[in-house]
């Protein structure tokens, strides 16, 4: 009947999909039938509980266990940050130093840096005549110096504090490597009772008989940096002399002027006299009762000294001035170059000397050495705003690292700029290119080889 309606072939057509219809609907039945007994829902329930248990078996799932580990990844990721990040990490966690020692020095028994010497002379004599390659003199009238600085084994107080430090090390490297010097840093102290001020007499004697090959030791400040990579000192001039600041004989000898002579920056001859000088600079360092007593004295002594505790520029200019027969004529005062050089009157005609004047005189011209006296970049509090101190270290910093920039064709856009400019185009000749201020290869870097 439907043949004759329809015709054969769409009657075949209609009978293909109630066929595949009836399959349908089985695979449907039997696919019920089998998520019943699979997910929970097979107690034979009516329809409406089948339907609510296939739904809370599948929704809950979907949406819950997302949810769960966002939850879980977003705690995993806060915690993981929290941990990484320097910022906000802790550094006392770090810094919890070890208990203090038992043992507590005598206060009635006098300082001592050390067991007392009397024939270092002969001791080092001796073991540079068994020592042959290693010369205290590296080249005629170029003695082997060592530079010594350092600073505190804990962090700055202030965040950019240990900043300036880096740039501070960085600028002796530079000059040490220009002029043939090895350098020291030191970061531990040695003598709890020698803190502060007085921290680098342990350190400077302990190194001096540690290393008999070095001739003179360079003690320099942190906060002092050279600005005149160019100058080599006049070592002929100090052939005779052990000791040597910068200074004014009419300040310290006459004046008695605790700002006479400074000993941010210092050269030390490695001798008995040394070893002498030290153990008679000693006795009014260590801290407490002995360092405020002596300071009472100091500023009672000399020259417009403000009240404070004894420290070791002060009890230099004390001892010369009243022991000047003792140690006098082997101390040089140095004012012919800036051996030491106030930042304050320095770093703002840096752009004066540049137009008149170039590396290599050392004095007002182009200073030696600035130093940044009473900023205290390491610490909480200066005596100056910090600011104009960070300001001017970067200018200082700049003016030196210029001189070792135009070795290699570069320099800081201006003395406030940490970035760089080219100052000449490379070529493929370079061994032919001459640096304006011969420190490439200077002659006073030429070292003695010897011929073993």
């Amino acid at each position: 009947m439907i043949e004759r309606c329809l015709g054969a072939r769409r009657a075949r057509q209609i009978h293909r999909a109630m066929r595949h219809f009836k399959v349908t609907i089985l695979c449907l039945v039997m696919t019920i039938v089998v998520l019943r007994g699979t997910i929970g829902a097979g107690k034979f329930g009516t329809p409406e509980q089948d339907y609510v248990e296939i739904r809370d078996h599948f929704y809950p799932r979907k949406r819950a266990e997302p949810h769960r580990v966002l939850e879980e990844v977003e705690t995993t990721s806060s915690s993981s940050s929290e941990l990484n990040n320097y910022a906000t990490f802790d550094l006392n966690k770090l810094l919890v130093d070890e208990e203090a020692d038992s043992e507590k020095p005598d206060p009635n028994k006098p300082y001592s840096l050390g067991p007392k010497i009397s024939d270092w002379d002969e001791q080092r004599s001796k073991w540079l005549e068994q020592n042959p390659n290693f010369p205290n003199f590296i080249g005629p009238n170029k003695p082997r110096v060592l530079l010594v600085t350092g600073s505190s084994p804990k962090p700055c107080e202030n965040p950019v504090g240990d900043h300036y430090l880096l740039k501070s090390i960085k600028n002796k490297i530079d000059y040490c490597r220009l002029h043939g010097i090895e350098i020291f840093y030191n970061m531990a102290l040695l003598d709890a009772e020698m803190a502060g001020f007085w921290a680098k007499l342990p350190l400077i004697r302990k190194l001096l008989l540690s290393h008999p090959e070095v001739e003179f030791l360079w003690w320099m400040d942190s906060d002092a940096m050279f600005t005149d990579m160019a100058f080599e000192l006049p070592w002929e001039r100090y052939k005779d002399y052990n000791f040597v600041m910068h200074g004014w004989n009419e300040m310290v000898y006459d004046q008695k002027n605790w700002i006479g002579l400074n000993t941010g920056s210092f050269l030390l001859r490695n001798c008995q006299w040394s070893l002498d000088i030290l153990d008679a600079w000693a006795p009014m360092g260590p801290k407490g009762k002995i360092r405020t007593e002596a300071g009472k004295i100091l500023t009672r002594e000399l020259k417009d000294r403000p009240v404070f505790e004894a420290d070791d520029q002060s009890a230099m200019v004390y001892i010369l001035a009243t022991q000047r027969d003792k140690w006098g004529s082997k101390v040089y005062l140095e004012s012919a170059y800036y051996l030491h050089g106030y930042w304050g009157i320095l770093v703002d005609r840096y752009e004066e000397m540049i137009e008149n004047y170039h590396p290599g005189f050392g004095d007002h011209r182009w200073p030696l050495v600035t130093h940044f006296v009473g900023c205290k970049p390491c610490g909480k509090f200066g005596d100056y705003p910090v600011e104009r101190c960070l300001k001017q270290m970067d200018r200082a910093f700049n003016f030196g690292d210029n001189q070792v920039l135009q070795i290699y064709g570069f320099t800081h856009k201006s003395l406030g700029s940490r970035r760089v400019k080219r100052t000449r185009n490379d070529t493929n000749n370079p061994l032919e290119v001459k640096d304006e201020l011969g420190l490439i290869h200077p002659a006073f870097k030429a070292m003695k080889v010897s011929s073993s």
